[in-house]
């Protein structure tokens, strides 16, 4: 299986705002950048859409290591999806599930892979972390 390593960031210019998303993979000497934008979006938005369409282009299942400075993606998709899922997508308070489009989208899109998550502080100067920001960026830059 491919090892891949992904970096996402998200952005927003204003929240909700302007919002951007932006990806880096990277398999071996071989890159690859990704980056979008919405209108009208959240920062928690554009972090999962980051993840999303970073699985999205991928064509087999892969051995990957996902890199986000997001602690509502890491700790939702490794703690709290389950309970989400077992709860009908409702929360421990029983209230709906905040963005539980892109939940269920990133839920889907990480079946066939093998994933490792990977938390990395932002903004610290860590490379893919900061190409992947850079990326955000440019996704908001790309709907003005």
């Amino acid at each position: 299986m491919e090892k891949i390593n992904i970096y996402t960031d998200g952005a927003c210019k204003g929240n909700p705002g302007m919002g951007g998303w932006g990806a880096l993979l990277v398999a071996g000497e071989k890159e690859k950048e990704l980056f979008g934008g919405e209108k009208d979006s959240t920062n928690n938005r554009m972090e999962l859409m980051a993840v999303i369409q970073a699985l999205g282009i991928l064509k087999r299942p892969c051995d990957i290591i996902i890199h986000t400075d997001s602690q509502y993606v890491l700790k939702g998709i490794t703690e709290w999806i389950q309970g989400w899922k077992a709860k009908g997508w409702k929360t421990a308070s029983r209230t709906p599930v905040k963005n539980v489009d892109l939940w269920q989208a990133l839920d889907q899109a990480r079946t066939p892979h093998t994933i490792e998550w990977k938390w990395v502080r932002g903004h610290s100067g860590h490379p893919g972390n900061e190409r992947a920001d850079l990326l955000a960026n440019r996704g908001v830059d790309s709907i003005r």
